[in-house]
């Protein structure tokens, strides 16, 4: 049966209706590490690159939550189709609970032992001190994000993505305009480099719990009933934990191959971290898109299939694997032409600059690869429950072939900086056909919920 997503209204409209709002937050969200990057690179080189390989332990920190998080928008998602709020409620316990646990942790190992984190990602004692400065109090926004991230996406799944994309919208507003300020000492505040990015950032964290905290409270909002916080339900968190644990093994060998790649790039020379820094932040503005189809898409196909109607799953699902080889396509179009743009505005050293022309080139067929694979994976076999492949393919691509490959090249080979950095991109580009083959399996089209009201 030949399908044609174009004929389908219903499905169009529901996609912009979820998956526009996240694009917007993810948008916004890019938009803080762009702001960093470039008031960071208007005081100094080597703070924007102190501050680039210091904010890679969040990005490990994130790598957890978003599967904690995952599991439960997976999973959530099924259960608010089935109208099951009971179930739903329960997962977000389950789910607050462990990404305390998480945020816990990284507050104390930031906190109390930044300086032993920063000599794994680099071997420049000048780098390293700016980074303990910045990790020192950027710590204790790392205690906040696991709570937020919950209650954003328990807004996302029940029906509200606009009002998580407007909370999100704001912090980051209120993110940049303090980096302004506290960086550089504006409107009479003093002049805090660094620190002021921190600052900047814990503040955003505190408006977006306070705000998203209060507005599940709201009428018309599920809210949650956080005396189940410490209860157990067995089957559920069985449930949760087979859906979650796949996608934190598989969130934990992309963050750590992901931050190996930065290190490598550390211990190559300062200008090779100061490019990076640029070219990572451009690349996840860029994939926004992306990102909001892969949540927003996978939601639809998510409700879909906890309703009982495995051919709309189906449907959709096939739907957005196309729409992620257009988006793909129109991603590398775009790399390619804000290359010329990034080069101008951003002031790196003329070794940096050269570096960073020579990844955006390699970026544009990166992107390719980074659009369908997280469409795809993170959003139509994730809402399936699908979690093992994204595993798999991880440790095949990434830690058999790009990771290896990257370490030879700068310990070993001394390649230039542009083929370690082409050797870091080969594992979203090599598993496509990978993917598309597994896709074509539907292992993904089940409903995972329970029959109880």
């Amino acid at each position: 049966m030949k399908l044609s997503m174009f004929g389908d209204r219903r499905f169009l409209s529901e996609l912009s209706r979820v998956a526009l709002p996240i694009a917007a937050q993810s948008l916004m969200l890019s938009a803080v590490a762009v702001a960093d990057t470039l008031m960071l690179g208007g005081v100094e080189q080597n703070a924007m690159s102190a501050v680039s390989l210091a904010t890679k332990v969040q990005f490990i920190q994130n790598m957890i939550l978003s599967a904690l998080v995952s599991a439960l928008v997976a999973l959530g998602a099924q259960y608010w189709g089935k109208k099951d709020t009971g179930a739903l409620n329960r997962l977000f316990c389950i789910t607050l609970r462990l990404c305390g646990l998480t945020s816990l942790g990284f507050f104390v190992l930031c906190e109390f032992f930044p300086g032993a984190v920063m000599r794994l990602m680099t071997n420049d004692p000048e780098l390293i001190g700016i980074a303990v400065e910045y990790l020192r109090l950027a710590a204790w926004s790392y205690l906040l994000t696991g709570l937020t991230q919950c209650y954003l996406a328990l807004l996302k799944v029940s029906d509200h993505p606009g009002e998580a994309a407007m909370i999100s919208s704001t912090a980051v507003v209120v993110n940049i305009a303090l980096n302004a300020v506290l960086i550089f000492g504006l409107l009479g505040a003093p002049r805090m480099g660094v620190r002021g990015a921190a600052a900047a950032t814990l503040v955003s964290r505190v408006v977006e719990l306070v705000w998203s905290a209060a507005l599940s409270r709201k009428k018309g909002h599920l809210s949650p009933d956080l005396r189940q916080l410490l209860a157990v339900d067995r089957v559920l968190s069985r449930d949760y934990f087979k859906c979650m644990l796949p996608m934190l093994g598989a969130g934990l060998l992309w963050g750590v191959g992901f931050v190996s790649y930065s290190a490598f790039m550390g211990h190559i020379d300062q200008d090779a971290p100061a490019a990076n820094s640029v070219a990572s932040s451009v690349i996840e503005l860029v994939c926004c898109l992306c990102n909001g189809l892969a949540s927003g898409g996978g939601i639809l196909v998510g409700n879909a299939l906890g309703a009982g109607d495995l051919e709309r799953g189906k449907r959709y699902g096939t739907y957005l694997v196309r729409i992620s080889f257009v988006c793909g396509l129109m991603t590398s179009a775009l790399m390619f032409a804000v290359t010329p743009l990034v080069l101008r505005v951003v002031h790196l050293s003329g070794r940096a600059d050269l570096y960073l022309k020579d990844m955006m080139l390699v970026m544009t067929v990166y992107t390719v690869g980074r659009v369908v694979n997280t469409i795809t994976i993170n959003g139509v076999f994730t809402a399936g429950g699908d979690t093992m492949f994204d595993l798999y393919s991880l440790a095949v691509t990434m830690w058999g072939i790009a990771v290896p490959l990257a370490a030879l090249g700068t310990f070993v080979f001394h390649w230039p900086v542009w083929m370690v950095y082409a050797c870091t991109c080969l594992d979203e580009v090599g598993k496509i056909p990978w993917v598309m083959q597994h896709f074509h399996k539907y292992k993904w089209v089940r409903d995972l919920t329970r029959g109880r009201v």
